[in-house]
């Protein structure tokens, strides 16, 4: 790569970091190009040289974000000759080291869902990350189907698993507030928690 050529990418590398944290922190409607030039230290007509609006800056972020969960994800649970409860433990592990670098994912995520589940699902088309959740939803039912795991619809798994998983994210603020004990810190009490969420996914997938 010329030196140039990589000038170009550090640049639109830098362009997307800025964008991920202002699209994070203040979600889409509220995001600006402007704050997003700023933070990189360029002037908007440069900004718009790497993305000439803000649907395909938001597009090519969330693009970053996807491709930093679906790898893990799908290397962890398609492993099915690993139990499913050391699967739940590997995938909790993950997203917590995710969710601690990047604190703001979850509100963000559900921020999105909330205000158009179109764009976003538009967006999820454009990645065209469906054949991924395809494979995923085809392994879960072929384990369900072989009597590994208890039949249970994939929307119970997803609501059971994810709201464990994020909402202690959410709830940050609140939690270290008003339940935090002397001496603990955040990172003691996901720990504590993440044997809750493990049992209560055991308990809805075993067969016993």
């Amino acid at each position: 790569m010329s030196d140039e050529n990589n000038t170009q990418h550090n640049l639109e590398e830098r362009i997307l970091e800025a964008a991920k944290s202002v699209f994070m922190e203040k979600g889409y409607t509220d995001a600006s190009m402007s704050e997003i030039a700023e933070r990189v230290g360029i002037n908007r007509p440069g900004l718009h040289y790497y993305f000439r609006t803000k649907d395909k800056m938001f597009h090519a972020v969330f693009g970053m974000i996807v491709e930093s969960i679906i790898p893990k994800f799908q290397d962890i649970l398609l492993q099915k000759d690993i139990p499913m409860a050391q699967r739940i433990e590997l995938l909790v592990n993950a997203y917590y080291q995710m969710l601690q670098e990047n604190p703001s994912l979850p509100l963000f995520i559900v921020r999105e869902i909330n205000r158009d589940a179109d764009f976003l699902v538009d967006t999820f088309s454009q990645l065209n990350v469906e054949p991924f959740f395809g494979k995923l939803r085809q392994s879960l039912q072929e384990e369900m189907a072989s009597g590994k795991i208890r039949q249970v619809p994939l929307r119970v798994v997803f609501f059971t698993f994810y709201s464990a998983l994020i909402f202690p994210f959410i709830s940050r603020n609140l939690v270290t507030r008003l339940m935090m004990e002397k001496d603990e810190t955040f990172e003691t009490i996901l720990e504590q928690w993440k044997p809750c969420i493990i049992r209560q996914m055991v308990n809805l997938l075993s067969m016993k």
